[in-house]
């Protein structure tokens, strides 16, 4: 890592200084299905949806054994809901099966579940145990990793692995959350805000509005 990195993720640590997961969970299986969930959906939209599903299904037996229906019912406004009821029951069901119900904490084990890729695998190792195993990369950090020139890559696994090169491996779990924040607050897609950026004297980006 350079000194203009370094100063990068120091400047958004200080105006990040509460960044974190905005899913809402209370354990590594309702992290992991809101992680699921939140695939082409906002997380605004999947805390809207989780309180009452977690009420309903608080175990990943009880998510397993949903009628497909309900589930896809209560999971609707969060978009692609079959293919989400399907990836959460038969997720689920292995959890139930071969894991005592309880989510693995191993990167193989989490990448074999139904519609987890290295994505929320790595929500769910970071955020929930706290496990390094690489960089979440969204829509948010592969935008805000091009604009830094963190990457010139535009596939999610290779922007993860340009990452995992220049971010010391404490810093992984913290880095995606801050430029989550960021991507969300500041630099936006359409149009960044950099009159409101905190290290816009860092950016080299063609998109710099001032």
């Amino acid at each position: 890592m350079n000194r203009r990195q370094e100063k990068i993720i120091e400047g958004l640590g200080a105006a990040y200084p509460d960044a974190r997961c905005a899913l809402h969970f209370a354990n590594p299986l309702q992290l992991l299905v809101a992680t699921i969930l939140s695939a082409q959906s906002t997380d605004k939209r999947v805390n809207m949806v989780t309180p009452s599903l977690f009420l309903k299904y608080p175990t990943a037996r009880s998510l397993a054994r949903s009628r497909p229906e309900a589930l896809e019912k209560m999971i609707h406004s969060t978009g692609f809901f079959r293919n989400k009821a399907r990836h959460i029951r038969e997720a689920s069901a292995i959890i139930d099966r071969d894991y005592g119900g309880k989510v693995p904490d191993d990167m193989e084990a989490l990448l074999e579940l139904p519609g987890v890729a290295r994505k929320t695998a790595n929500v769910v190792l970071g955020v929930a145990f706290g496990k390094a195993r690489g960089v979440v990369v969204d829509t948010h950090v592969q935008r805000v990793a091009r604009r830094l020139g963190f990457t010139r890559e535009s596939r999610p696994e290779k922007i993860e692995q340009d990452l995992m090169k220049i971010v010391p491996r404490e810093r992984w779990i913290d880095f995606s959350h801050l430029l989550i924040h960021h991507g969300r607050a500041v630099c936006k897609a359409r149009r960044p805000e950099c009159s409101r950026c905190a290290i816009v004297t860092l950016c080299e980006s063609e998109d710099r509005t001032v």
